[in-house]
């Protein structure tokens, strides 16, 4: 099994203004005690490693913390709002109604392994097809944040909630399946690099559940221990 654990890199420096960021540390680890907390940096940065269960449950409480920050600052702006309303009387109102719709649409996040991500987005794309939900994705390196929002007024949160299950449903059964491989260029240079991936891409065919993922230095190979172990056999010989 090749995807059990991810470190993930956190900036608390957001919360600075309303928490100890030290407290909230302590807190983060009774909450999450599963997961392993490296120290926390004078910009507010903390390196966190354990299983992507475990972070998105740690993801979810931190969103839950920002929720509540944003949710007071609207209060506190909506105070300072009251001073200026005969002035702007019909705008407020169009403003008000558009409020109310945003603070009910449903939305979730989920955290993914990005090599996953792609292995859904590949080989299982009905898992962010569903009516009803505005489903995206923003990579950085390793961890791929997946946004799951209702999209209009009448569609209500069921159908995003099922779409969250959905994918963090197939997520896990996927990390548990899947194996990753990497062939790293021995041959330096464009030729060579070109020479490694013509050869992937004629081998690909023999391996439909394989998912080729190029870099500059290397190709990663996603897939079942069987078929990625055949196809790295098959780039030796």
């Amino acid at each position: 099994q090749a995807f059990l654990c991810v470190t993930s890199t956190l900036s608390m420096a957001v919360f600075r203004d309303r928490f100890v960021l030290e407290d909230l540390v302590e807190e983060m680890k009774k909450q999450s005690p599963a997961l392993n907390f490296g120290p926390l940096e004078a910009d507010g940065r903390i390196s966190v490693q354990g299983s992507f269960p475990a972070l998105r449950g740690l993801r979810e409480f931190l969103l839950l913390k920002a929720k509540c920050l944003s949710e007071e600052d609207k209060r506190e702006g909506k105070s300072h709002q009251r001073l200026r309303r005969k002035a702007q009387e019909h705008r407020g109102a169009l403003e008000m109604r558009n409020s109310t719709w945003d603070a009910h649409r449903d939305k979730h996040v989920l955290v993914l392994d990005t090599d996953i991500y792609h292995y859904m987005r590949c080989f299982h794309p009905e898992a962010f097809q569903a009516n009803g939900v505005v489903i995206s994705g923003v990579t950085e390196g390793d961890i791929t944040t997946v946004c799951i929002e209702s999209a209009g007024r009448g569609s209500g949160a069921a159908p995003a909630l099922r779409a969250k299950r959905t994918i963090e449903d197939r997520s896990v059964e996927l990390q548990q399946l899947l194996w990753k491989e990497r062939i790293c260029f021995q041959e330096q240079g464009r030729g060579g690099k070109r020479r490694y991936r013509q050869l992937c891409e004629r081998l690909e065919p023999r391996y439909p559940g394989v998912l080729l993922v190029p870099h500059d230095t290397h190709v990663d190979v996603v897939g079942t221990p069987a078929d990625v172990l055949g196809f790295i056999e098959d780039v030796r010989k």
